[in-house]
């Protein structure tokens, strides 16, 4: 029996030692494999998870090296299935020893009875982590399951996700627009609607629920943008409506019929606003606070009219002074006329520095993640300069732009891989430059994930640490609305 067992072990190590030998190449090939994504020719941070991905080329066995430009393969792996998932060990001491550097993926397929080494597949490492929490919203592309959605974070050095708030929790409402304060899962906002509908804020461990609406005021609140002083937050107030075409590649279409600005301080639970920013004659939506706190960029068009035609509806980038002290807005100037080109403009956000802005243009109206047109575009605030950034455009919708707290990544949604479910894509940037590197879609344990997952993924939001206070959101839901 003894003897046995050892020949029994003998046989498994020599199996297993087979699987993970090392196979020279019979051959060379200047061909790039086909691998899925395509992790190719991107920057990852220092810190993000291992980039699993599958080969696509076929063969009969699949052998992949690892290491940093110039040295050795660090590490290999032998399998007849051409997945491939780099141990997380192992794809740290990589990072580890490639940071600022390039690295590389190396490919050996057995076809036909003999190994060819492919053309090797290169990539970066950036010395310049990212923040390591990534959050979005995840509900089903059409919006019309809306009673399925949830906020969750996405820890960005592993694989692990988790819920912030799930409206199955109460009552199948719906939630949205999650915003934080300077990437700070300690300052924290978001919206309830339905039944127990209000604005949430959470702020130095303590959860409010609040309605920023005052009387008089025509509609709710929507899209904020939190000033850095945490005193007060920006909100877009909107009459909002959804309608379904029976043709065409645009289903769904969402539009303003009326939109203002509004301040709403969160200390005294007070809203107000101002003639500049208020009224009939223009639709004024989508707040970005400066870092400074004394600027505020906005989307602006001209107020609708009954029986206007929605894609007639063009939104303007602009710019307003805040005064902080008096809770004056002045000096409005339009500072991008998108209109006067036959574009709109949506979803400005200001980079952490202030020298920088990031909005997408599509051809009409702002709801630009339903725009197959829709593109990111880069305004230098120094000069005015804008230009279409594209390096990290695609041929499909781009939206829902955000910057890192460094300023030196960009996270989008991006319905690039099919044209129906938006996906978080992640691209480097240079603040010295101005430019961005190629996109590379969030790594997931299972190459193949996004194949089958139906979520789509909303408002991507980068954080500097996990939030803290997921179930005191949901318990106050069920919370009285602060009174003022």
């Amino acid at each position: 029996m003894k003897v046995y067992t050892a020949c029994l072990y003998l046989l498994l190590l020599v199996a297993l030692s087979g699987c993970n030998a090392y196979h020279p190449a019979d051959r060379q090939t200047d061909e790039h494999p086909l691998i899925y994504p395509s992790y190719e020719a991107v920057t990852f941070p220092c810190n993000i998870a291992p980039p699993n991905f599958r080969i696509c080329t076929e063969g009969e066995q699949y052998q992949s090296e690892f290491g940093v430009e110039g040295q050795e393969p660090a590490s290999h792996g032998t399998s007849t299935k051409p997945t491939v998932n780099i141990p997380p060990k192992q794809w740290r001491k990589l990072t580890e020893q490639g940071a600022g550097k390039s690295i590389y993926f190396r490919i050996t397929i057995r076809q036909a009875g003999e190994w060819v080494r492919y053309a090797d597949l290169t990539n970066r490492i950036s010395e310049h982590p990212i923040d390591p929490y990534l959050t979005y919203r995840l509900l089903y592309p059409g919006y019309e399951l809306w009673n399925e959605m949830g906020i969750y974070q996405r820890e960005l050095s592993s694989y692990k996700e988790t819920p912030i708030v799930e409206n199955r929790h109460f009552g199948h409402q719906c939630v949205n627009c999650h915003s934080y304060n300077q990437y700070r899962p300690d300052e924290m906002m978001l919206h309830i609607r339905g039944p127990q509908g209000g604005t949430l804020i959470s702020r130095g461990g303590k959860v409010d629920k609040v309605n920023p609406k005052e009387p008089g005021f025509r509609y709710g609140p929507t899209y904020p943008s939190w000033h850095p002083s945490g005193k007060y937050l920006f909100f877009a107030t909107n009459e909002i409506q959804q309608f379904f075409h029976s043709s065409g590649t645009k289903p769904i279409e969402v539009s303003d019929l009326g939109a203002d600005l509004m301040v709403y301080d969160v200390e005294h639970h007070v809203a107000y606003t101002d003639s500049l920013i208020y009224g009939d004659a223009y639709m004024e939506t989508f707040p970005a606070c400066a870092p400074n706190g004394s600027e505020l960029y906005f989307c602006r068009a001209k107020g609708y009219r009954k029986g206007m035609a929605l894609d007639s509806i063009r939104y303007d980038l602009c710019r307003i002074r805040f005064d902080v002290e008096s809770h004056r807005f002045h000096d409005l100037e339009c500072i991008y006329p998108a209109s006067e080109q036959g574009k709109s403009v949506s979803f400005p956000r200001v980079s952490p520095d202030g020298r920088y802005l990031l909005f997408v243009q599509s051809d009409y109206g702002n709801f630009s993640i339903w725009h197959p047109e829709s593109e990111v575009y880069l305004l230098d605030t120094s000069n005015g300069h804008i230009r279409c950034l594209t390096e990290v455009n695609s041929g499909d919708v781009d939206s829902y732009p955000t910057w890192s707290s460094s300023g030196r990544w960009i996270v989008l949604s991006s319905k690039r891989m099919d044209g129906l479910w938006a996906r978080p894509f992640i691209a480097s940037f240079n603040p010295e430059t101005g430019e961005a590197g190629k996109p590379f879609i969030l790594p997931q344990k299972d190459p193949d994930f996004y194949d089958s997952y139906t979520l789509t993924f909303n408002r991507p939001e980068l954080i500097t640490a996990p939030v803290p206070n997921g179930s005191a959101l949901e318990q106050a839901v069920e919370q009285t609305v602060v009174q003022r």
